[in-house]
């Protein structure tokens, strides 16, 4: 299954980007967000976006680069967070929101993988997140509607790939990665190495390889932290400790 690896970021998303469609991009803050892809999409200048992900990155990183290019028409996320943009450009009437609870926003995207149109949940029973939506009664509690989230096409990050597809995610940076890959009609995968067919134990294969349609070695690994705060060494040493 060679054929799925790309050689570079730019060829891995050739044909796949058009005005108006739904992205997905993996990530959770700083971590696991597809560092290598979001610049192409950028620089293909698609416009109307809408882009399904926790947040919007940070100042200067990841998704924050088609927010500054006003490619994103909608975000559906979980958090806008101390991105100054993303609260200008809501204020001002220039994009859309659909604000999400959390771990709603991670179930409607399973949901869309497993072929789930709309399941129940009591999260956001009596806020504005159950507006227009149904809310029925189940054994004496309230629970609103979600529906499922799918996309044209799933961006994501990955620590190791082998040449099937298979996916390997280091710690935290799994995040909404392996449920996006399932959901979408195009899945791309930018990795951090490509190992061998055959050095994955199946056991610990995160993401099948029947949900990956394409794989890149990424371009930009930069790992940054979110906040660093450092305090004296209690030993009274030269230098300080991160925290």
């Amino acid at each position: 299954m060679a054929e799925k690896i790309y050689a570079s970021p730019a060829e891995a998303l050739d044909g796949a980007l058009f005005d108006g469609m739904t992205i997905m991009s993996g990530g959770f803050g700083l971590s696991g967000n597809p560092e290598s892809l979001i610049p192409v999409i950028r620089d293909a200048g698609v416009r109307d976006l809408t882009v399904i992900s926790n947040n919007c990155g940070a100042d200067g990183f990841g998704l924050w680069m088609l927010l500054q290019n006003r490619q994103i028409r909608k975000m559906i996320s979980s958090y806008v967070g101390e991105n100054k943009l993303f609260e200008q450009l809501y204020l001002s009437g220039e994009l859309e929101l659909e604000l999400t609870p959390q771990g709603t926003l991670a179930e409607r995207i399973r949901a869309g993988g497993a072929g789930i149109p709309a399941f129940y949940t009591k999260t956001g029973v009596g806020t504005v997140v159950a507006e227009g939506k149904p809310v029925e009664a189940f054994e004496g509690d309230l629970y609103v509607r979600e529906t499922w989230l799918r996309a044209d096409l799933a961006i994501i990050k990955a620590w190791r790939a082998d040449p099937e597809g298979n996916l390997m995610f280091r710690k935290t940076a799994r995040n909404f990665n392996p449920n996006m890959a399932t959901a979408a009609r195009l899945t791309v995968a930018e990795v951090e190495e490509i190992v061998p067919a055959g050095t994955f134990d199946p056991d610990c294969v995160h993401t099948p390889g029947v949900y990956v349609d394409r794989i890149v070695l990424s371009t930009i690994n930069e790992k940054r932290i979110e906040k660093l705060t450092t305090r004296p060494r209690p030993d009274g040493g030269a230098g300080k400790e991160s925290v």
